[in-house]
């Protein structure tokens, strides 16, 4: 089995949920196997790699199927029924320092400092826009 591929106990759980058509089962997973890649890999269908077949035909399979509904079915026949309620704790979700606001650390003794805008020096006075 490779990384992105159904595994046997997966495959066992969704063969009897797909929609029966003639020819081998193995073409069924050959298909599932191309979804999983996209999905995970984020890569569009047109990189699909040739051991999954031509890659139009995998996404007009995928977009026939989708059209009559049969991943919606294939989801709700495999939820989770202990996921309905997910809560995350906030606790182990961490934003980096920057995220909060935090002000930026000094490198050393000649570290710059940020200035306001531009040009303007010490000794020039109040600059304003005239209405």
């Amino acid at each position: 089995m490779r990384r992105h591929e159904i595994s046997d106990a997966d495959w066992e759980r969704v063969r009897a949920l797909l929609p029966t058509r003639p020819g081998p089962a193995a073409l069924d997973r050959m298909f599932l196997n191309a979804v999983l890649w996209v999905a995970k890999t984020g890569a569009p269908w047109r990189d699909l790699p040739e051991r999954f077949g031509p890659w139009n035909s995998a996404w007009r399979r995928f977009d026939r199927w989708s059209r009559r509904g049969v991943w919606a079915g294939l989801f709700a026949a495999l939820q989770d029924p202990d996921l309905e309620w997910l809560v995350l704790d906030s606790t182990v979700i961490r934003a980096h320092p920057c995220a909060a606001g935090a002000k930026k650390k000094s490198t050393g003794a000649g570290a710059r400092t940020s200035s306001t805008s531009g040009g303007a020096g010490a000794g020039s006075g109040p600059r304003f826009t005239p209405r």
